[in-house]
């Protein structure tokens, strides 16, 4: 019995550590946009204006967001101009180029996080992208420079954060 107290404050501080990081998406186009996430964030609709929020847990690697454009879908699935992940609403493997893509790596607790937008895949829209703890990269036309943004493989254009940040995606700033 003396092991249940203990047990239960090193959970607590293990899921306290373990934040998930929130991030906001904001549609500014003057259409509606479908933004895409893997390994979190699948797909959805977001309108002219409108914001919507995903969490991502501490711990994810390798993570990244974009927006598809000229999307038609009929329930899950459909095809996109840019961006398109094989057809579906969800995403589950990365969009096809050009896609602008706001990429990350979550630590959690005290570890830092990394993120970067990246040009590599090409570009369809333009974006800012911020951590409420770091630097605000803005990405506004597809010759956006390191460090604003990676155009090659070789740039160093990977910003850092304090882990359980949150983040701001804004398309069409």
């Amino acid at each position: 019995m003396a092991t249940s107290p203990v047990l239960f404050l090193l959970l607590a501080v293990f899921a306290a550590g373990a934040s998930a990081a929130t991030f906001n998406i904001k549609n500014n186009c003057g259409s509606t946009i479908w933004p895409a996430g893997i390994p979190v964030g699948g797909g959805f609709a977001l309108g002219a204006g409108q914001t919507s929020s995903i969490n991502v847990p501490a711990g994810t690697k390798a993570g990244r967001i974009w927006a598809r454009t000229g999307c038609s879908f009929n329930g899950g699935s459909g095809s996109c101009q840019t961006g398109d992940c094989g057809g579906q609403l969800s995403c589950s493997l990365s969009g096809r180029p050009p896609a602008t893509l706001a990429e990350y790596t979550i630590g959690g607790g005290s570890t830092q996080d990394f993120y970067d937008i990246s040009v590599i895949d090409g570009f369809n829209l333009a974006m800012d992208f911020s951590c409420s703890t770091g630097d605000a990269l803005q990405c506004r036309d597809p010759s956006c420079p390191p460090p604003q943004a990676y155009q090659h493989p070789d740039d160093r254009a990977t910003h850092a954060c304090n882990g359980n940040s949150n983040y701001q995606i804004t398309f069409c700033p």
